[in-house]
């Protein structure tokens, strides 16, 4: 009803124009001296009016037609919609009908061929990473099985190849993972004191490489999340710490603890490394993001910070980052706290 006010409003001017030609009639009536001027004027005026709002909602009604056949048509702009909003335009757009209609179709088209090679793109991506691991597993066992039997030297760069290429393979799963629309993200009661060690374990080699001072000061804690995600997490943050680490005669460290609360469980991630300077620390979540701290930013790819905040996003998870340049970076990930009724033998929640 609104909409036909507003429709009625910006035709007000015919109707001024109307009623002006009714006035003139009007007085020329007056000037006549005509009898019936009394009766003839306001049969004249109501005539007018009647007339206009007739009109005006037959138009209003066209246009109306024409406005949801042009947006059917703008939804799905195949040939049959199409001539359908050819019908309730005039002679003179219908070219222009035609020549968009035309111009959407190829649009479409072109987007459908974009998809499908995004998608094709996509599946290799996860194939190559997946096969990818086959090599590394191998190299893995022989580190593990025959260690002893490669010169120590050797053994350190293979493993440290090893660790370094699990980890970019890690990061282009869990980047193809993001962009797919199949998230299979398994939420459960997580032992957060296990998913760190397991990190620690990982990277073990790079810490003791840098020779890193570990602590770690966490109680007993569960966390409901997904431990595959909250592993890459950590991880990415434990391999930054070692990236970025100082140098000098400083001994890097890197400290882990947890502050819990009754909304949520607080998880801290510092290092004494070089740090981001104030002017680069908003930015280190996007993509591709590296600053210019020293030689460790010309190393890095930008995408471990952005994959990171990303996936704490889906976990519904908070991730903030601090830091004082020169003296350290630190990371904080926060926990939801999430209650999850147990379920008795009869599926009934247990008091």
């Amino acid at each position: 009803m609104r909409n036909r006010l507003l429709y009625l409003s910006r035709h007000l001017p015919w109707l001024v124009l109307l009623l002006g030609l009714d006035t003139m009639s009007a007085l020329l009536l007056w000037l006549s001296d005509a009898e019936a001027f009394g009766v003839l004027v306001p049969v004249i005026l109501l005539g007018t009016v009647l007339l206009f709002l007739m009109v005006a909602l037959a138009l209003d009604r066209t246009a109306q037609k024409r406005r949801n056949a042009f947006h059917t048509f703008l939804n799905n702009p195949d040939l049959i919609n199409e001539e359908s909003l050819i019908r309730t335009v005039s002679a003179s757009e219908r070219e222009s009908v035609r020549l968009l209609g035309t111009v959407l179709r190829e649009k479409d088209l072109a987007c459908s061929r974009a998809g499908a090679a995004a998608e094709d793109y996509e599946e290799y991506v996860e194939a190559w990473a997946h096969e990818t691991k086959t090599p590394l597993s191998l190299l893995t066992m022989i580190l593990d099985n025959q260690g002893d039997e490669i010169p120590a030297l050797a053994a350190f760069k293979l493993e440290y190849v090893r660790s370094r290429l699990q980890e970019y393979v890690s990061q282009i799963l869990y980047y193809a993972r993001l962009k797919s629309g199949r998230k299979d993200y398994l939420f459960e009661h997580v032992d957060l004191n296990e998913c760190i060690d397991e990190v620690l374990e990982d990277y073990s080699l790079l810490l003791k490489e840098k020779e890193f001072k570990i602590s770690v000061q966490t109680p007993e804690l569960s966390v409901f999340t997904d431990r595959r995600g909250i592993e890459f997490l950590i991880g990415q943050i434990v391999s930054n710490a070692v990236k970025y680490s100082a140098g000098g005669q400083e001994q890097p460290e890197l400290k882990i603890t947890v502050e819990q609360s009754e909304t949520e469980d607080v998880l801290r991630i510092c290092d004494n490394g070089i740090g981001v300077k104030a002017c680069d620390l908003p930015y280190i979540f996007e993509k591709g993001f590296t600053g210019d701290s020293a030689d460790a930013g010309k190393k890095a790819t930008g995408m471990g910070l952005y994959l990171s905040k990303k996936i704490a996003d889906d976990l519904n998870l908070g991730l903030e980052a601090g830091s004082e340049y020169g003296k350290g970076f630190e990371m904080t990930i926060r926990f939801p706290r999430v209650t999850t009724p147990h379920k008795g033998k009869q599926g009934k929640p247990l008091p």
